[in-house]
């Protein structure tokens, strides 16, 4: 894929480049905070924004594209706006291009230059032309016209034909409001919610969204249910939310679809329903909500709903993948971080139907090329480290650990989450120079942040002194922490600990106990092995070599040499039954 070079959007006006060379990613900072990235990304720098508490609320992101989508909607269902000519995705034909040419002559009410300047705006039948089109509605305002002046605040606040001016939108919009503009009360609403030319209230916000949703706008009772969902000027109440998503959706408004789908299935504000959830998510992707197609993906996938069907699973993460990857290239730095998430989610489950053959042929191959290319264009931490496990294991390209470190590396450019994988590399030697003090620095940098596999290596490292100094009482605590946050190899550490007094008192049964759990949670075969020797033996628990020769035997199916030589022992000695035919075969793939 040849990436396209992109002009750099208004999010880069809020960063100090801090290194001034030709790379199109340069080191970042944000100018409000001490935030720094090594590798500027505009979606990463704009989720900054958002989120950073000392960002000003007229630099945090409004706009989303389903939401703006779901609005135009609404502004054709307005009875109220005297506009009959609105911008379509089809080309016109002739007789449309003519009819406009006889509209350009007929006389210049204020209505016929409020409609010519959005001819304008969106070239229907004309060459598209943004200044021409603000200066018509400025034209049409100076007419008395009411929508122009709608249409003049949101060339304001977007920088339509005219420099960006925040505050101008908000006043205009303000204006047309009190004369009963619907859209233009929820855009009152939207201001007020980000701050958009004036203070962040959030109350006042909720109050705009209330009065546009009695006056019927489809996507005010949409954003009501937000409101509720999230808190937003108003005590959270899910039953409420759940409700303003369903009316909105029964209004063909697809996001709340999509909303509502979400409310079924985790039993928001209703009854978990997987059934409804699967229906509402089909009905929104029908509308080309692409992380509807998504989920709906998910629930063919896993039964949920529906009847599982790997095949329709696969065919929908593939139309998802494309279509949000066209959008995604439109307007890169439009999107909100859940829907570049989304995006990540279906390209990564995408390359695992491909990897291991979910739903279609197995080819490794095809999945190396759909996290390449992914990782290429979006320049996502998760899609980078799937990129490095394909170079580090040869999965679909020729093995090279070089560039798997490399991957790694820039993942962990994101965030502490991914520098366990950087650590591995500098622990084993995988693509750079074996660095065990390399590696405990980045384990532990990781697991500050919570990383829970980090935890658990850094237990290891103070178990055996890597990069650091041998310290067991440490090792005990971290691995105890790790164990309780469900990491198995955790648990399994923990158990050793207790069973050889490494770093706490000698206590056999709680061993048994931990060994056990591990084992019940994830059947692998070095914890089924483990369990084995606890029952043969008696250590911490009743001495039962049925149960023993069950663990070994469920072990030995996945060749675990161990176990194989254990099972062996108990066909030689007639546990459960006698076989040395049996035996001897199993001592000798135990020596294989």
């Amino acid at each position: 894929m040849i990436r396209k070079e992109r002009k750099k959007g208004p999010v880069w006006t809020h960063f100090i480049i801090v290194d001034k060379s030709n790379d199109p990613h340069p080191s970042v900072q944000c100018k409000y905070c001490s935030k720094n990235y090594q590798r500027a990304v505009p979606e990463r720098m704009q989720a900054h924004l958002n989120k950073c508490s000392n960002a000003p609320s007229n630099v945090k992101l409004q706009s989303r594209k389903q939401t703006t989508i779901d609005e135009f909607s609404d502004r054709i269902s307005e009875k109220d706006q005297n506009v009959n000519v609105r911008p379509s995705s089809r080309l016109q034909n002739s007789e449309e291009m003519n009819m406009q040419i006889e509209y350009n002559n007929k006389p210049e009410t204020p209505s016929n230059i409020h409609h010519l300047g959005f001819c304008y705006q969106y070239g229907i039948g004309i060459e598209k032309n943004e200044i021409r089109a603000f200066q018509l509605y400025e034209e049409a305002v100076g007419k008395g016209h009411i929508i122009s002046k709608y249409d003049l605040g949101r060339c304001y606040q977007h920088g339509i034909g005219i420099e960006k001016n925040e505050i101008k939108a908000f006043e205009l919009y303000k204006e047309v409001a009190q004369k009963g503009h619907i859209i233009s009360i929820y855009e009152l609403g939207e201001c007020y919610q980000y701050g958009i030319g004036t203070e962040v209230n959030k109350i006042k916000a909720f109050g705009f969204y209330k009065e546009a949703a009695e006056k019927g706008h489809i996507t005010s009772i949409y954003k009501l249910g937000i409101c509720y969902d999230n808190g937003i000027g108003t005590e959270m109440n899910e039953i409420k939310a759940f409700e303003f998503y369903k009316e909105a959706a029964k209004k063909g408004h697809i996001t709340s679809m999509y909303a509502l789908g979400k409310c079924y299935r985790y039993g928001r504000g209703t009854g978990k329903d997987k059934t409804k959830a699967f229906e509402s998510y089909k009905e929104a992707a029908k509308k080309g909500h692409f992380i509807s197609m998504y989920e709906l993906g998910e629930c063919y996938r896993y039964g949920s709903g529906t009847e599982k069907d790997e095949t329709k699973a696969f065919g929908l993460y593939k139309e998802t993948a494309k279509k949000a990857f066209e959008l995604y290239k439109e307007a890169a730095e439009a999107y909100e971080f859940d829907d570049i998430t989304k995006i990540v989610e279906c390209y990564n489950e995408l390359g695992k139907c491909y990897q291991y053959g979910i739903g279609t042929e197995k080819s490794e191959v095809k999945a190396f090329e759909i996290y390449n290319e992914a990782a290429a264009e979006i320049y996502d931490p998760i899609l980078l480290t799937k990129l490095g496990e394909c170079y580090q294991y040869g999965i679909g390209t020729r093995k090279s650990e070089v560039k798997a470190f490399e991957s790694y590396r820039k993942a962990a450019e994101f965030g502490s989450e991914f520098l366990h994988k950087v650590g591995e590399c500098y622990q084993y030697g995988i693509g750079t120079e074996k660095n065990e003090i390399r590696a405990f620095e980045l384990y532990k940098k990781a697991a500050e942040k919570g990383h829970v596999t980090s935890i658990y290596e850094l237990g290891n490292c103070y178990q055996y002194g890597k990069g650091t100094e041998k310290n067991e009482i440490r090792s005990f605590e971290l691995y105890k922490k790790a164990a309780e946050k469900g990491h198995v190899t955790s648990i399994y550490a923990l158990g050793n600990c207790y069973q050889y007094g490494r770093g706490t008192g000698k206590n056999e049964i709680r061993a048994f106990k931990l060994y056990k759990d591990a084992a019940d949670k994830s059947h692998e075969p070095y914890l089924l092995h483990k369990l084995g020797e606890c029952y043969q033996y008696g250590m911490g628990t009743v001495k039962d070599e049925t149960k023993a020769f069950e663990s070994y035997k469920e072990a030995a199916r996945y060749d675990h040499i161990d176990s194989l030589y254990q099972l062996g022992e108990c066909y030689r000695h007639g546990i459960l039954d006698m076989n040395i035919i049996k035996a001897n075969e199993l001592y000798c793939n135990h020596n294989v």
